[in-house]
């Protein structure tokens, strides 16, 4: 009975090992999307944007909605869906200025028969205004902000999710302001 207990204990190790490899395997994401599991939306790198100080500048940041799911627009038609909203924090004396929502796709969906939502799918822009003070030094500055969006498929909607947003802006001096020369006399002076 000692030597069959033995020969059980070795196997054990290996068995417990094969257990454990395949169990992180399976545990580890994968780059597509499983219909089923709520989607993650992703954000293209925005490339560094000079702005002057004292006036607005519009910077453009890109997302892309898996295939095969959508999220609710900023505007969606229910007030029981949660609507994608982006939220920033700006450096001091760095005001946020507009940001603008492109218009969603109005959509039916079998979980939703007779009801048409507003969507997004596959690529959108949200453009943001970032508007430096006079006060601002020259310099680098990295904006950070969420998306909150709610992703839904053909046969529901997923719980709430929020992507972490940033991009660097270069700010420098606004150019110097004309002054006009006073107005010379029509006198010829001898």
């Amino acid at each position: 009975m000692t030597h069959k207990t033995n020969r059980r204990r070795k196997k054990e190790p290996t068995t417990v090992l094969l257990f454990l490899v395949a169990s992180l395997l399976t545990a580890l994401p994968g780059t597509a999307q499983t219909p089923g599991k709520a989607p993650t939306i992703s954000m293209a790198a925005v490339p560094l944007t000079t702005t002057q100080r004292t006036s607005q500048t519009m910077v453009n940041l890109n997302f892309r909605v898996p295939s095969g799911y959508h999220i609710n627009s900023n505007t969606p038609k229910s007030e029981f869906l949660i609507p994608t909203a982006l939220k920033m924090d700006v450096p001091t004396d760095i005001i946020l200025g507009k940001i603008e929502y492109p218009a969603g796709e109005d959509r039916m969906f079998p979980f939703s028969p007779g009801e048409t939502l507003n969507v997004y799918s596959g690529d959108f822009t949200i453009a943001v205004g970032v508007h430096p003070l006079r006060s601002v030094v020259p310099g680098k500055y990295v904006m950070h902000g969420v998306l909150r969006y709610q992703a839904c498929d053909n046969a529901a909607c997923y719980p709430p999710k929020n992507l972490p947003v940033s991009f660097e802006v270069k700010v420098v001096k606004e150019p110097p302001q004309h002054h006009a020369n006073p107005a010379q006399s029509p006198h010829v002076h001898n």
